[in-house]
């Protein structure tokens, strides 16, 4: 009989991936606002105000991966990095 050496992923493993792929996301689509010559803060903030998806550019998919976001949980990791708690 072989061992099983596999690890169990915890939640906090699996939450953390999630933060780091929102982050990973945020970042492509704050370039992409940036490159093409837009005010990212205003127009990010105007997106998950609204959630109207025109706030986003389509330049390098940024509004399909924007997109893929849950609001709530963004606003929740961006209050929690922001207090750092």
């Amino acid at each position: 009989m072989s061992e099983n050496n596999d690890k169990t992923i915890t939640f906090s493993k699996i939450k953390q991936d999630e933060e780091q792929e929102i982050k990973d996301i945020l970042s492509t689509v704050y370039n992409a606002l940036v490159e093409k010559g837009y005010n990212p803060i205003n127009q990010i903030v105007g997106y998950i105000i609204s959630e109207d998806p025109t706030y986003i550019t389509n330049y390098r998919n940024a509004r399909g991966l924007i997109r893929r976001l849950d609001r709530d949980e963004l606003l929740r990791i961006l209050i929690t990095s922001y207090l750092q708690v």
